[in-house]
């Protein structure tokens, strides 16, 4: 049965009308347990991320600015949010759920993170929401641990993962797959070890089809023995930041056609949320909740 990492730090504090949706992470807990997808037993709190851990990924430089609140303006500014306490404790909890969600993987078969995803953060810096890189973070300590020889990232988010694809730049026994709208944040891409740039208004149809002649010839490439996969939901066509169009249910089956191939597999997979901008909140929450309905439908049996 999966396990779901959450906290109450995963929540913090914003000035009112900000466009990071930080509610969604409270209403899909909620969700989760009303539609009874989930039960109050099936959550955890994850912890603190070790800073041993922070430290194998980000400088000591960064982490020592972001711990102690001396980000530079431009640096807030490029963040998107404000530095406080409160952004510490979420950053250092939900890289935790990531790492712990890894773990668990390895025994249940799927960990899944109600959080994480920050693709965005850099070694060096953050960007785009995004603090540390809580998948670069979780798939060093599996390698650092012996716990994992091949892992493959697989982000679908809408935007590239351009920090996880910095960071393992250099790092065989990371594969990074990022397939995003092209013509999108971020304006300066990097090269991950594939990258697919979709075309804007890509819908359902087109999307599926590259996904299901991609994913499955990654696998027989890479021969991965541990998978991370972005569910960001910022496909969705109400998104105000995506520029694709899937439906919610283009998302769901994306969903199902990747950790359908894992299940089948056997491959561990942690699973982390990404972005989602929708104006309406339900969409977000919706569409959140059907990744992790997949999962339990899968893993359930």
């Amino acid at each position: 049965m999966p396990c779901l990492a959450t906290s109450d730090r995963y929540t913090l504090d914003l000035p009112a009308g900000h466009r990071f949706p930080i509610a969604k992470y409270a209403l899909i807990r909620e969700q989760l347990l009303w539609q009874g997808i989930a039960e109050p037993a099936d959550f955890y709190d994850p912890g603190l991320c070790a800073e041993e851990d922070i430290r194998r990924v980000h400088t000591a430089d960064y982490w020592q600015r972001v711990r102690d609140l001396q980000l530079s303006a431009t640096e807030v500014r490029r963040l998107g949010l404000p530095q406080s306490p409160q952004l510490v404790l979420r950053s250092l909890s939900s890289s935790a759920g990531t790492l712990q969600s890894a773990l668990r993987a390895l025994d249940d078969g799927i960990g899944l993170n109600l959080a994480g995803g920050t693709h965005h953060a850099f070694a060096d810096r953050g960007e785009g929401f995004c603090v540390l890189n809580d998948q670069a973070i979780a798939a060093a300590h599996l390698l650092a641990h012996g716990r994992a020889r091949q892992i493959l990232i697989v982000d679908l988010d809408v935007h590239q993962g351009d920090g996880t694809a910095a960071i393992f730049r250099h790092e065989p026994r990371v594969f990074t797959f990022s397939m995003h709208a092209g013509a999108n944040y971020p304006l300066r891409k990097e090269q991950s070890d594939l990258d697919v740039a979709l075309a804007l208004g890509t819908g359902d149809a087109e999307y599926l089809q590259l996904l299901g002649d991609t994913l499955p010839r990654l696998l027989a490439q890479v021969q991965p023995d541990f998978i991370f996969y972005q569910a960001g939901v910022d496909v969705l066509a109400t998104d105000k930041l995506g520029k694709l169009a899937l439906s919610k249910a283009g998302c769901r089956r994306r969903d199902e056609l990747v950790l359908g191939l894992c299940h089948a597999r056997q491959l561990p997979v942690a699973v982390s949320m990404g972005g989602g901008y929708s104006e309406r909140l339900g969409d977000i929450v919706d569409a959140h909740c059907n990744t992790f309905q997949v999962a339990f439908n899968l893993w359930s049996r």
